[in-house]
């Protein structure tokens, strides 16, 4: 097999929101890069209507602008508080052309497989049997991509369908709909069924704090910002959280037909929704427990319900470590099935593999996003500069463990969806940080800030 050898350059794997900082923080430091984009248009999950985007159409951010922008690329000023699809695509867009980042992206390719060669470079093979050899990797595909289903007994004959695969409610008019799952997609869905179906099912599990998008007339997260800016402890935090809910919700969870958490409050990834329990107080959607059994067009309950159901959406998630073309176990240090990498982006061994985006985190993931990408190109570049500047940070990255826990001293409920949860306040001073010390001897500050606000692009 003939390989094209590009090794003065980086693969970045995928033009969503991760490859995209990845590739700009790159080639600020003038570390040339190949971003690989299947789709045709950059955007990642957030081009709406593409075949691999997992959104749907009314999808709002649930982080307000000041916790979902770049940190150097301020979201315009006329844009709404909680950006929907289409301003989050433009932004994404107008980002992409303010830093010349599309004229480095290969639309309509597909990455196949990856392997590490013997003097450590990386061979990739693209659709086609094109063969390349870069001399770094960075994965940038996310992972909400791959549904994860819940194993039911018995079967079901209506129409089922999955979060990642809903688009438009045209599926739920008139017709008797279970929603299955409580996070952020499951409320969302619910409450557009209730507007649009003619009986709406929302089946949970557990019980689960609610939070309202605003407290006091602002953004939540901008309210829980203060706080640990503040330093207020945990307990004291539980206890405003606690009051607040209260008074905003009307009361608790058992008054809406719900069940009362049983975790602690932040334990568990915030469920942002101002609307769910509106609905429920009016009638408009029903409180389910788990279900218990599929009966072909019913669906049996936990609590002994039984209800005629015509359409299942399930808002189980997705799994979340699924790299199709890289073997985790033999290069992301996978252990118990999650790759466990430094900051959960930097490997402990090999020097040019990144993984950006490979978190989750109850406010904005992009800007810590590119503080992950300031680190990782700061990094590769003292590296070809000055290699022994950087031993510390070889050194540090060599026991991802030596990160600590990242989780603000809070211990997050023990499902498979926390496996990748950090706190996003401890997650980001730590990241600024590094970013800070490594680009020192560059004359680098950790966070770039411009004169003037992003153009304003059409969101269309």
């Amino acid at each position: 097999m003939t390989v094209d050898d590009r090794s003065t350059k980086f693969c970045v794997i995928g033009a969503g929101a991760a490859g995209l900082t990845a590739a700009k923080n790159l080639l600020q430091l003038g570390i040339e890069v190949d971003v690989i984009e299947r789709e045709d248009e950059l955007g990642g999950n957030w081009n709406y209507g593409k075949p691999n985007s997992s959104i749907y159409r009314s999808v709002h951010m649930i982080t307000s602008k000041p916790f979902t922008q770049y940190t150097d690329f301020p979201i315009p000023a006329e844009y709404p508080t909680f950006l929907g699809q289409r301003q989050a695509l433009a932004y994404l867009r107008s980002y992409a052309e303010a830093f010349g980042l599309e004229r480095h992206i290969e639309f309509e390719r597909t990455v196949e497989s990856v392997e590490r060669t013997k003097d450590g470079l990386w061979n990739v093979v693209l659709d086609g049997g094109e063969a390349r050899r870069y001399a770094g990797l960075v994965v940038a595909n996310g992972h909400l991509w791959k549904p994860r289903y819940p194993g039911y007994r018995g079967h079901f004959d209506g129409v089922t369908v999955h979060s990642g695969d809903y688009k438009t409610p045209d599926v739920l008019r008139g017709k008797r709909v279970l929603v299955v799952g409580a996070g952020n997609s499951g409320c969302d869905i619910a409450v557009e069924a209730s507007q649009n179906a003619a009986v709406t099912f929302h089946s949970t599990r557990r019980g689960y704090h609610y939070w309202p998008k605003y407290l006091f007339g602002q953004p939540s997260d901008v309210v829980y910002e203060l706080a640990l800016k503040t330093r207020s402890p945990l307990p004291i935090r539980r206890a405003l959280g606690k009051l607040f809910l209260t008074v905003n919700n009307a009361g608790s969870a058992k008054k809406y037909g719900l069940p009362e958490p049983s975790h602690r409050l932040y334990e568990e990834h915030f469920i942002i929704n101002s609307t769910l329990l509106y609905h429920l107080g009016h009638g408009d959607i029903a409180p389910k427990p788990d279900v218990a059994e599929l009966r072909g067009d019913r669906v049996l309950f936990t609590d002994g319900t039984e209800e005629q159901v015509d359409v299942i959406v399930y808002a189980t998630g997705f799994q979340l470590a699924e790299f199709p073309f890289l073997d985790a176990d033999a290069h992301l240090n996978a252990q118990g099935g999650f790759p466990r990498l430094y900051l959960n982006a930097f490997h402990p061994t090999y020097d040019n593999l990144f993984v950006i985006g490979f978190f989750q985190t109850s406010t904005g993931n992009w800007p810590l996003m590119d503080y992950q990408s300031q680190v990782m190109a700061r990094f590769v570049r003292q590296l070809r500069d000055d290699p022994e500047q950087v031993g510390w940070f070889r050194a540090l990255k060599a026991d991802p463990g030596s990160a600590g826990r990242l989780n603000g001293g809070i211990d997050y409920y023990n499902s498979e969806r926390h496996a990748l949860e950090v706190e996003h306040f401890a997650y980001r001073g730590a990241l600024k940080r590094l970013a800070r010390k490594l680009g020192a001897s560059q004359g680098i500050p950790a966070q770039r800030a411009v004169s003037e606000p992003a153009r304003a692009p059409e969101a269309v």
